[in-house]
């Protein structure tokens, strides 16, 4: 929320603390109006009736190569979709185009071993490979040739100097595809020497110690210039593939990168006081990779059924649903609509609530750290209440819940950095889950929370239907409740200094840059 006064505006946190506590749990109906409104609301959000939306998604996907990714049909016809059932529903439809620069593919990548038993690879992240930033388009095949590598891996991390010198290919044949290891030197160093040597592609795959054995999101050759196509691989992969000598594979790679337009989708009730709204939002787009049902067609489905139940309501408070396009480009649709706001529109937003992939097969029930206790960042005045608000709900409920660290990697990120408070729920990535995780909340240690983040296989399979039923029901929970708050809601806190272009475009779940 920026700093301007609007009307009603409560003055302390303090103020705002009583008026968004959760009468379900912790107040009297008659203290905010609403406690029959949201108990209805929450019994008609069921997760049969999200998970009908999650079939919707997928039967789309199915319809249209297997994605959801924004710029695409399979973006367009989820748009749609959404914005029907919210017209349909009564609500003021708004769609929101906006230029963005699609950064993909054109025919799907391919690495397949086609010597022995044939092998085809799966492309993405927690997959088996990736293209290299900066690889150039090229369909290639030949025999691997390993270029120095240390199998089994040393017994620390960059102990490799597959490639690093242009000795290591010594007695290359030119044309074949060079297979390297992760290790001493950058990617670039490696592939240049590849070049030099005659390889028509390369592959490097991970080193194979602890911590460096999957695939990372954003292997980078350092910029352009590089001549032949680029792989990198799990260590699995590479180990499999250096297996037996005179191994052949298939490589593919067809990008493109070129100005598109995509959209949101802002549904916005008749009724409720327009100077007091309630702002839910989450990122309808998948990546290219897959169909995007967990990430994020789970918080998608979540908000989307709670608008559709308080349509039949006469709110307090104006409701404003937000479904965002090109989030997995970098928070873009969010930015956006943020950026088009006025100061005054700004002022409005009492608060948001985002929801970026709230079923997770492995999950955890992870509650943004609005007040930074457990991760050292908080968000604006009132985030920490929201937070509160959504703890009194899991433990209402004598359910465990867990805090994530408010960072700004989701689309709640544009709104924080305006000072609008926020808060939301996340039920985990590409983490692993601890033992003590896996004690509390059941599942497995030692996998990721969604095992099929950024995949082909982010499905209707992908999801946890417990988790996805708990979290619709707290969205319900902390709508409803801030809906039929009969206060204003929100507090006056000063927007903090503007972030940097990188910052605001930070990737949601982003692992740390890797170059070597």
């Amino acid at each position: 929320m920026s700093s301007r006064s609007r009307k009603g505006l409560v003055s302390a946190i303090t103020a705002a603390a009583v008026i968004l506590s959760p009468v379900a749990f912790t107040a009297p109906a008659e203290a905010h109006g609403g406690r029959g409104h949201v108990q209805k609301l929450v019994k008609a959000v069921s997760g049969k009736n999200v998970k009908k939306h999650l079939w919707a998604l997928q039967a789309i996907a199915n319809a249209h190569g297997g994605t959801r990714v924004s710029g695409t049909p399979g973006f367009d016809a989820s748009r749609d979709y959404v914005a029907h059932k919210l017209r349909r529903a009564g609500y003021d439809v708004t769609i929101q185009p906006f230029a963005f620069t699609f950064d993909g593919y054109i025919t799907p990548p391919v690495l397949k071993r086609t010597s022995g038993e044939q092998k085809t690879y799966t492309y993405g992240f927690f997959s088996d490979y990736v293209a290299m930033q900066d690889s150039p388009a090229g369909s290639v095949s030949g025999t691997l040739q390993a270029v120095d590598l240390v199998l089994p891996p040393g017994p620390a991390a960059n102990s490799s100097s597959s490639g690093c010198e242009a000795s290591d290919f010594a007695g290359f044949t030119a044309g074949n595809i060079a297979l390297m290891q992760r290790g001493t030197c950058n990617f670039r160093i490696k592939v240049d020497n590849a070049i030099a040597a005659g390889a028509s592609a390369a592959i490097v795959f991970n080193e194979g110690q602890p911590g460096r054995t999957e695939i990372d999101l954003n292997p980078t050759l350092g910029g352009p210039g590089v001549t032949i196509p680029s792989f990198f691989t799990s260590f699995e992969v590479g180990n499999e593939l250096a297996a037996t000598a005179g191994t052949t594979v298939q490589m593919n790679w067809d990008p493109i990168v070129e100005t598109r337009t995509t959209y949101n989708v802002i549904a916005q009730s008749r009724k409720g006081d327009p100077d007091n709204v309630v702002m839910l939002g989450a990122h309808l787009d998948s990546v290219q990779e897959g169909p995007g049902i967990n990430d994020n067609g789970s918080g998608s489905a979540g908000i989307l059924e709670v608008a559709l139940q308080m349509a039949r309501t006469k709110p307090k408070n104006q409701l404003r649903f937000a479904f965002w396009g090109a989030e997995e480009f970098g928070l873009l649709g969010s930015q956006h609509y943020v950026n088009a706001l006025t100061p005054e529109e700004r002022a409005k937003i009492g608060l948001y609530l985002n929801f970026d992939m709230i079923a997770s097969p492995n999950y955890t029930f992870g509650i943004y750290d609005g007040d930074g206790d457990a991760f050292g960042t908080a968000g604006p005045a009132g985030s920490d209440v929201i937070e509160e608000d959504f703890e009194k709900f899991f433990a209402g409920r004598g359910l465990p819940f867990t805090a994530t660290a408010f960072t700004g990697r989701s689309d709640y990120g544009p709104f924080i950095a305006v000072g609008i408070p926020s808060g939301g729920l996340f039920t985990g990535a590409e983490v692993l889950k601890t033992e003590a995780e896996a004690a509390i909340f059941g599942g497995t240690a030692g996998i990721p929370l969604d095992p099929c983040y950024h995949s082909v296989c982010d499905t209707i399979r992908n999801i946890s239907d417990r988790a996805l039923d708990v979290n619709s029901d707290a969205i319900a929970t902390l709508a409803g409740t801030y809906a039929f708050d009969t206060g204003t809601i929100g507090a006056t806190a000063p927007a903090p200094a503007a972030r940097s272009a990188e910052e605001a475009h930070a990737h949601t779940h982003e692992p740390a840059d890797s170059a070597s």
